[in-house]
């Protein structure tokens, strides 16, 4: 136990004078957490809270595209702008860029006309399809699809606009077009029965007529609280940051192979794995520090500058074994790594290098369920995959012990086979 802790002590006194280490290893991280969660909180406030700029020219006038744009404001997404509806289309452009608006929207001449055309070509349609005849002048005229075909609203939009956000105006833009033709097909159907104009009472119970969607997170503990993007950021950067602690380890057993600290161990009457184990004892302390300060950060400073508080998970015990286990395989890959390693500059480079590519494969920079298919089992052995989902299931599902081993397992067999690793390679330098 002396030889343990004498090995124990010189690795700690070792780490607290290489300032660059712990640099990497705590206010990296502590940045990184910082400033990613910010954007992505600012990003969901952007999407749920503010409004988007969006400049239209209504090129018809007529009621119909005046109920589109009416639409467009009582969506929320929005802050219309009004332009004049005799620019160009270059000039629209231009407006744009000086109102900074993200979006342009042309309703083009004859959208009030064309709507109306198609209602009551299509309620005429289905009144005769039910065997009646439609009450008005026109007739149930044949129906053609050509008919009823609507000039299209352009949309045009500031290339730096992001591909899904993209998608998310297109479909408010639908919606509101959408909107507007089945109100007036209501109208025309209601004429075509009773020749006479749908009343604004029953028109507004038939539209406002919808069911409403309760968003419950489907959690194991029946909380309805839901994530927000501090419980998202703050597991996932605490395991980048355990992981990156391969740099400073990884180093430290190059300079002892280099140093032939190694050969002068043979001659002592101790064993190299008692100190390989205390080497790991004393990282893996590191990384329980790197947890305590990251999780505090979440809880006590994040409110104070405006973002969501960290919540822990009620499971505390397997918030501490999911911890402890993480930081036990980050701790192995980067003995690992150091073993390999035959200069100081290869561990650092292939360390950080290694540590990314793992971060991005396992889950942590993409989304998991972004993942290509061709990159699917690759994510299965990441190590910082099975991490993360073993903290979502604390932090995000409110899963117990039992939920947890499904991931701590996988983790622990990537950690024993990393573990062979590394001995196999001490083995084959003739180091123990």
């Amino acid at each position: 136990m002396f030889k343990l802790w004498a090995a124990i002590l010189k690795d700690f006194t070792i780490l607290i004078r290489d300032k660059a280490g712990l640099a990497v290893m705590f206010a990296m991280p502590i940045l990184l957490v910082v400033v990613i969660t910010s954007i992505q909180n600012s990003t969901f406030k952007l999407v749920n809270e503010n409004k988007i700029a969006i400049l239209v020219s209504n090129r018809d006038g007529g009621e119909s595209s005046v109920q589109v744009l009416d639409a467009l404001s009582k969506i929320g997404m929005f802050d219309v702008i009004t332009a004049d509806s005799s620019l160009s289309d270059e000039q629209l452009k231009t407006q744009m860029a000086e109102k900074e608006a993200m979006i342009g929207v042309t309703v083009p001449k004859g959208f009030t006309s064309a709507i109306k055309a198609k209602s009551k070509i299509i309620a005429n349609k289905a009144i005769s399809e039910l065997g009646m005849e439609p009450k008005d002048e026109d007739g149930a005229k044949p129906f053609n699809p050509a008919d009823t075909a609507v000039a299209p609203v352009s949309m045009y939009y500031n290339p730096v606009l992001q591909e899904s956000f993209r998608f998310s105006v297109q479909s408010a833009l639908r919606s509101a077009q959408q909107f507007v033709e089945t109100r007036q097909i209501l109208q025309s159907l209601y004429i075509a029965l009773n020749n006479k104009k749908l009343p604004e009472d029953l028109e507004k119970q038939i539209l406002n007529n919808q069911s409403s969607i309760a968003e419950i997170p489907a959690s194991k503990d029946g909380s309805r609280s839901i994530p927000n993007a501090t419980q998202h950021n703050v597991p996932a950067w605490t395991i980048f940051a355990m992981f990156f602690i391969v740099v400073s380890l990884s180093t430290s057993v190059v300079k002892e192979k280099l140093s032939g600290s190694f050969i002068r161990l043979k001659t002592l009457p101790t064993n190299y794995l008692l100190v390989l184990g205390a080497k790991q004892l004393t990282y893996i302390g590191v990384t329980l520090l790197q947890v305590l300060v990251i999780f505090s950060l979440g809880i006590f400073l994040f409110p104070a500058i405006g973002l969501p508080k960290l919540e822990l998970p009620t499971e505390m015990f397997g918030l501490l074994l999911v911890s402890l286990i993480c930081g036990w395989c980050a701790v192995s890959y980067g003995v690992a790594l150091g073993v390999y390693a035959k200069t100081i500059e290869q561990a650092i480079g292939f360390g950080a290098v290694s540590v990314v590519i793992l971060a991005a494969i396992g889950g942590i920079i993409v989304p998991a369920f972004a993942m290509p298919d061709s990159l699917k089992f690759f994510m299965q052995i990441s190590p910082m995959h099975w991490c993360m989902e073993a903290y979502y299931e604390l932090f995000l599902k409110g899963g117990g012990i039992k939920d947890v081993l499904y991931s701590v397992l996988p983790l622990l067999g990537i950690t024993f086979a990393i573990q062979i690793i590394a001995i196999i390679g001490l083995k084959r330098q003739h180091l123990i």
